[in-house]
């Protein structure tokens, strides 16, 4: 976040250096993890969230690598920290698993939908990024922010590729959650509210896929689309997980 206001470029490769380092003791804790209990660490709240931001800062590590978008870090870097914190607060004792968890398609549902989640942020992020740069450009404001961003262009480009990434993997969660489901109560829908919910995210992606391949819908409704959508998909992994307790899992 210093980066982000600083003219000192060095500050970019000491925190990503720093970074690095924090996802090398982060892989070192979810191996610790997998190997303390037996099977991959995915199975509650905490798990999950401490897997989100794992799996967001390695999708930060290979943006960076290919597009060398360093300012992207004073967005996402916060997020995963806000997220990985949060997860310190949940239980962490080992329990033993319940079978209903021990079916492979678990643990493919929520590979695939935290994966997609994490592009969805992404996406979301990079929407913000556009704002504040057509903000800043709108009123010919070219402070040291507007100098770090990237161009409008990008910001769309970079913004379309992660939806685009997403989707398929939430797509790839949602149908094996629902193999899952039939495996653990008998039914492939049960009008459960996460299932619920989680349609309602599928049908928006798809609509802003639509648009954007046929209707062109680019630029600064695109990154809007993006943040409502991220939105959902916070509703539905907290609010429900937490108040509504579908199916009675934190998953």
């Amino acid at each position: 976040m210093l980066y982000l206001v600083s003219k000192r470029e060095r500050l970019s490769r000491i925190s990503l250096g720093v970074t690095g380092v924090g996802f090398i003791f982060h892989t070192g804790a979810i191996i610790v993890r997998t190997l303390e209990v037996g099977h991959i660490p995915l199975t509650n709240l905490q798990e999950s969230m401490s897997f989100f931001s794992w799996a967001l800062i390695l999708a930060f590590l290979l943006v960076d690598f290919r597009y060398r978008i360093h300012v992207l870090g004073s967005f996402l870097l916060p997020l995963a920290f806000v997220s990985v914190t949060s997860a310190a607060f949940f239980p962490h004792q080992v329990r033993s698993l319940d079978p209903i968890f021990e079916s492979p398609w678990f643990k493919i549902h929520t590979t695939f939908a935290l994966l997609g989640t994490v592009s969805f942020a992404i996406a979301f992020l990079v929407g913000i990024m556009y704002l504040i740069q057509e903000k800043l450009l709108k009123s010919k404001r070219f402070n040291l922010v507007y100098y770090k961003l990237p161009s409008l262009d990008i910001l769309d480009d970079l913004n379309q590729k992660a939806i685009f990434f997403g989707f398929p993997l939430l797509t790839l969660g949602i149908l094996s959650g629902a193999l899952w489901a039939n495996f653990a109560y008998g039914t492939y829908w049960s009008w459960d509210p996460k299932q619920i919910f989680s349609l309602f995210t599928w049908l928006f992606y798809l609509a802003v896929l639509h648009g954007r391949l046929t209707v062109g819908w680019r630029a600064k409704k695109a990154a809007y689309l993006a943040i409502i959508g991220f939105v959902g998909v916070v509703v539905t992994y907290f609010g429900v997980n937490i108040f509504l307790k579908g199916f009675d899992s934190l998953i």
